[in-house]
């Protein structure tokens, strides 16, 4: 059985962050959640605004609640609305439907996920598949 380990999620957010960095994009927050949805590290650049806890570990959350990348989310809020609605309410809000939340593989089994903020969604997820890839892992992005 794979798990992720602490030393895989700080190579996914420290290779996550370097690629922002690479990229001379806005200062990135990734949290990484295991299979289970638990928070297993995260960390923020100097400069990051204070609520990028809650964006990031949102689109890690909704990427794990349907097994989805959270771009896959993000489609359905703007075809089906109400699917949303419900499922934030049934969520309690923790969902965030925005790319940046990618589903972290082995092979065909979900470990967990990451969830990055900080620039525009579509950089937050390059960002997040960088991460995932540089630690091993294959990267869903929804």
């Amino acid at each position: 059985m794979t798990t992720l380990s602490l030393a895989k999620a700080n190579t996914i957010i420290e290779a996550t962050l370097a690629k922002g960095a690479e990229m001379g994009i806005k200062p990135l927050s990734a949290a990484v959640l295991d299979a289970g949805g638990h928070l297993v590290a995260f960390q923020r650049s100097d400069r990051s605004s204070f609520m990028r806890f809650e964006i990031a570990a949102g689109k890690a959350y909704g990427a794990l609640a349907l097994g989805v990348g959270s771009r896959w989310l993000h489609n359905q809020a703007e075809t089906r609305p109400h699917f949303l609605e419900g499922l934030s309410n049934v969520s309690g809000g923790k969902i965030v439907a925005v790319p940046g939340g990618v589903l972290i593989k082995d092979g065909d089994k979900i470990v967990g996920a990451v969830g990055v903020t900080g620039d525009s969604s579509d950089n937050d997820e390059i960002c997040a598949i960088a991460g995932t890839e540089a630690a091993g892992f294959s990267a869903d992005a929804g």
